[in-house]
Formats: C-alpha cells, sequence, structure tokens
C-alpha cells in the first residue's frame, strides 16, 4: 500500500496536535475517527468477491479484518500528524508574507487571534478529502487487480504461477499478480487487460462484480507473503 498525504482526523484533533507537539512523541496514538475510518476501508478493500477477498486474506494474513484496521488506524494517525505539521508550517509561511491579510483571510473572531488555527484546520479539511478520493482508487484498482488475476489464472494455473510466483513453491503468485496490476492501474483511472482473459471483469464500489471471477484455487494459502 502506498504512502498517503493524510487520512481520518477531525480538524479539532489536528488542532490539538499542533498546540502539544510532545504528544508525537513516539507516534501519535489512532483516534476514534481513525479506528472507525480504518474499518471501513478495510471493509470495502476485502470487498463481497472471491477474488478480492482471496487478495485481502493473503496481504493481511489470518487475522485479516482486525489485522487490517490496526494497520490502517495507525498509518492513518501517523500520517495525520506529519499533514498538520505541514499545515502549520504553510500557514506560518503565508502569515508572514502579509500579516493583515492573513488575519482577514482566516480569522473569525473578534480580534482575529483565531486565524492560525483556522487556517490550518482548512488545509487538513483539504487533504482529508484528497485523500479519501485516493483512498478510492486505491482500494478499486487492487478488486479490479484480484478479479483480472483470478480470470488469468483460471486459463493456466501453471503457467500463471511460474508467471508471478517468486517464493519456493510459487503459492504467493496470486498475491504478487495482484500488487503489480493494482499498482500499474493506480492513478491511471482503469485497471490493465489480463492477457487472453476476453474482458476486463469490472468490479463495483460495492465489491460486486460482472464477469463471474473464478474462486480462488485450493493451492494457493494464507501463508503466502504479503501483498507488496
Amino acid at each position: 500500500m502506498r504512502p498517503k498525504l493524510l487520512r481520518a482526523g477531525t480538524a479539532g484533533a489536528a488542532l490539538c496536535l499542533v498546540f502539544a507537539p510532545a504528544a508525537l512523541a513516539g507516534g501519535p496514538k489512532p483516534t476514534k475517527h481513525d479506528v472507525r475510518e480504518a474499518k471501513r476501508e478495510c471493509k470495502a478493500e476485502r470487498g463481497t468477491t472471491d477474488a478480492s477477498r482471496e487478495a485481502f486474506r493473503l496481504k493481511y494474513g489470518g487475522l485479516g479484518l482486525g489485522h487490517c484496521i490496526k494497520v490502517r488506524a495507525r498509518e492513518a494517525a501517523s500520517e495525520r500528524a506529519t499533514a498538520v505539521r505541514n499545515a502549520v508550517q504553510e500557514c506560518k509561511a503565508e502569515r508572514a508574507q502579509d500579516p493583515q491579510a492573513f488575519l482577514k483571510k482566516y480569522g473569525t473572531n473578534r480580534n482575529r487571534r483565531n486565524a492560525l488555527g483556522k487556517c490550518v484546520s482548512t488545509k487538513v479539511r483539504a487533504l482529508l478529502k484528497e485523500q479519501d478520493a485516493q483512498d478510492r482508487e486505491e482500494i478499486q484498482a487492487e478488486q479490479n487487480a484480484a478479479q483480472q488475476c483470478a480470470a488469468e489464472r483460471a486459463q493456466d494455473p501453471q503457467a500463471f504461477s511460474e508467471r508471478y510466483g517468486t517464493n519456493r513453491n510459487k503459492r504467493n503468485a496470486f498475491g504478487k499478480c495482484v500488487s503489480q496490476r493494482a499498482h500499474a492501474s493506480e492513478g491511471s483511472g482503469q485497471s490493465e487487460q489480463p492477457d487472453g482473459s476476453g474482458g476486463t471483469p469490472t468490479v463495483h464500489g460495492n465489491g460486486s462484480a460482472h464477469g463471474g471471477a473464478p474462486s480462488s484455487s485450493p493451492g494457493e494459502g494464507s501463508s503466502s507473503p504479503q501483498v507488496a
């Protein structure tokens, strides 16, 4: 999973981080909002098809949903803290250029002394919106990739294992295929066409798919290395 700019967190929580930098020592603790957002994203990533659930299991191991939530919530807290620090720097730089204009632009109380905090929260909200869109794109790419890899594997399991497998028994082939295809399609707005599949299944936001990707083959288990 590629690094993200920012994920869960409220403007209030962000401002607390601004004025309490000591709280960041050792890494910020995920908030309830971080955990709720992580749970929502993990359920979407897991999807409802056999292919998406197999990819999810290979990526997060036997603990599945619980492990995913823990990983995403921890990442969200760390990335949110970094984004807040960056927002503070940007706002201070903007204020230094024209203090009066800065106060008028962001200040909302009588003496406009809250301008810095309002500036930071505004930038954080913008990053949250951008990150939500990025998360949806990433999840969609992974689900499409899982469907494509399942279709390719069904046509020739042996050739599929040889092409993608990297460990001794090639049992990590499916996870490697999903990782490669998802990374190739991220940012392009469309998924890579599987070789000889006769058509790319379209995965919708709820995880359902048209195209009937085959179920997981019994030769691949959850002991495979996680998808990069």
